[in-house]
């Protein structure tokens, strides 16, 4: 087969991903030096158009990079007023108060925002500094000198959807080539996957776990209404079927962010996310604030939750990992918008020192000392034991041992020392036969919706000319394996109904609907036979959500 000929530009630093890391990357650059050639490529049809996160922003890490931001017209206007926490049970809830959690813990200071259009806000800051940012671009591949990751390759177009061969109308994208390249790219990304398996950057670390994240935007009557609120839960509907919990943030204009997160590491085969999602919302408690509302977005992504003992190598040679695509959330905060413009920043220093010093393609052992020795480290290291104790021994010992372990952390103590994770997230699934299946109520299409109807609130769309971008390693196993093994997890685990198994026993088959992904990557995690790899779709493809 004839080599693909493509065109190559040259940059000081190729950043992938335009969310809150790679963004704080670019503007960190241009403030060390405003010569630095530096692109930031992004998949989403335009800045924020992939971005979902709870969120409440600690602004610790737009201080460091933009001290002015409040000055600047930066969409961060809601500080949090009130900070409650509840335990849910079928019919009613028990507030935990607010004195016995460590300080760390506190939204005090704290903003709720759209990371969509923090992110929308920060692209302006970085364009108006001559970053050049192009949305809509895909990146595809890696490109490689010898052991070195120089560039990726990215908006290429036109391959056929049967074969995967390039098509009569095929574009063959652009190699952009960096001195050092920054894979921003969020959880589980498809290069940081590449990247991490081909230089073994887990090797020593635990593996990283993780949740999946749900969450919708609902308008609700602005009697109810109480801006700068903030609402966490754990408890029912989930009980021992898994570990998460939900959240609920009054924003500005009488809306309020309603999420709901489940651990990935649950056993039951027969859980279904999703729904327990839309059964949360019939709780009392949340259905008397959502009552005579309405939801106006949907969306869903994988979160990073396996702390300080998961965090992989975050540089090989020539590239470094920024962000979620290094693991950096705090679990028991919900936070790690902070954590990832901090590690932006860093990795910029970094980046502009080596070049400076006429380096290039080498390790940026600075930024990974910085990361594991700075503060966004030391924010990680006082909350490692949390997540842990959830995953042995449940909600209760996390937050009895975990609350301990923080507070012992505030003085430089541990009751634990450091606990390993075990098994990774597709590893815990158990099989059907072991577990009971979980009836599930109807939507009502009130308060709760089926998943097919909610998808088109994440406004989601994909050129179905293209190849499926979510790649089974071998097409046979969802039904001679995961079918009888585990009842084929993928038609619940997945949030947005990708995936479907039609007909029963010898007339079963597997059908991908890819053009509902919401790019979550629950499938390339979960997915107990480790058989599906979600890649880039074409350039522009996937959720575009507005104000997430």
């Amino acid at each position: 087969m004839t080599a693909i000929q493509r065109e190559k530009m040259d940059y000081d630093v190729v950043i992938v991903g335009a969310g809150p890391a790679g963004l704080s990357a670019a503007i960190r650059l241009k403030q060390l030096d405003p010569d630095r050639s530096v692109v930031v490529l992004e998949k989403g049809s335009e800045v924020g158009a992939h971005i979902l996160s709870g969120a409440v922003l600690d602004p610790v890490g737009l201080d460091a990079l933009l001290p002015d931001w409040r000055s600047m017209g930066a969409p961060i206007k809601t500080p949090v007023r009130e900070d409650n926490f509840y335990m849910l049970g079928p019919a009613g809830q028990i507030r935990i108060p607010n004195w016995p959690m460590p300080p760390l813990m506190s939204n005090h200071g704290n903003y709720i925002v759209s990371m969509a259009n923090v992110c929308r806000w920060m692209a302006g800051v970085a364009e108006g500094l001559g970053v050049e940012i192009f949305p809509g671009m895909a990146c595809s591949e890696l490109v490689f000198e010898g052991d070195a990751v120089v560039g990726v390759v990215a908006g290429e177009f036109g391959r056929d959807a049967e074969t995967r061969e390039p098509g009569p109308s095929y574009e063959p994208g652009m190699e952009l080539r960096g001195k050092y390249v920054f894979l921003s790219e969020g959880v589980r990304g498809s290069l940081s996957k590449q990247v991490i398996e081909k230089y073994q950057l887990s090797k020593g670390h635990c593996p990283q776990k993780f949740g999946l994240g749900m969450k919708e935007i609902w308008e609700i009557d602005p009697e109810k209404h109480r801006e700068g609120t903030v609402t966490h839960t754990m408890g029912w509907p989930l009980g021992k079927n898994a570990g998460g919990g939900s959240f609920v943030y009054h924003l500005e204009n009488n809306q309020v962010y309603v999420g709901f997160v489940v651990h990935l590491n649950y056993e039951n085969p027969h859980l279904y996310p999703y729904m327990e999602f839309q059964r949360f919302k019939h709780h009392p408690m949340v259905a008397e604030l959502l009552k005579g509302g309405k939801r106006v977005a949907y969306g869903a992504r994988a979160i990073s939750e396996g702390g300080w003992q998961s965090i992989p190598k975050m540089v090989a040679p020539g590239v470094a990992l920024l962000g979620c695509s290094a693991g950096l959330v705090n679990v028991p905060r919900i936070k790690g918008n902070h954590n990832a413009m901090l590690s932006g920043k860093a990795a910029a220093e970094a980046a502009h020192a080596a070049i400076s010093a006429g380096r290039q393609g080498d390790e940026l052992d600075t930024y990974e000392s910085e990361v594991r020795t700075g503060r966004i480290g030391k924010d990680l290291k006082k909350v490692r034991n949390v997540k842990p104790l959830w995953s042995r021994y449940g909600l209760i010992a996390s937050l009895m041992g975990g609350g301990l372990d923080m507070w012992l952390n505030t003085v430089g103590l541990t009751a634990f020392g450091t606990l390993r994770h075990k098994k990774s997230d597709a590893g815990a699934t158990g099989l059907a036969k072991d577990h009971k299946v979980i009836d599930y109520p109807k939507p009502d299409g009130k308060l709760s919706f089926d998943r097919l109807t909610n998808v088109a609130f994440s406004f989601t769309n994909h050129d179905e000319a293209q190849p499926a971008h979510l790649v089974l390693k071998d097409p046979s196993v969802p039904i001679l394996v995961n079918l009888p093994k585990y009842a084929e997890p993928a038609q619940r685990y997945c949030p947005a109904g990708v995936y479907e198994v039609l007909g029963e026993g010898a007339d079963a088959r597997f059908r991908i609907n890819f053009q509902n992904c919401v790019h979550c990557k629950t499938c390339d995690i979960k997915d107990p036979s480790q058989n599906i790899t979600w890649t880039t779709p074409m350039g522009g493809g996937g959720p575009n959500y507005p104000n997430m």
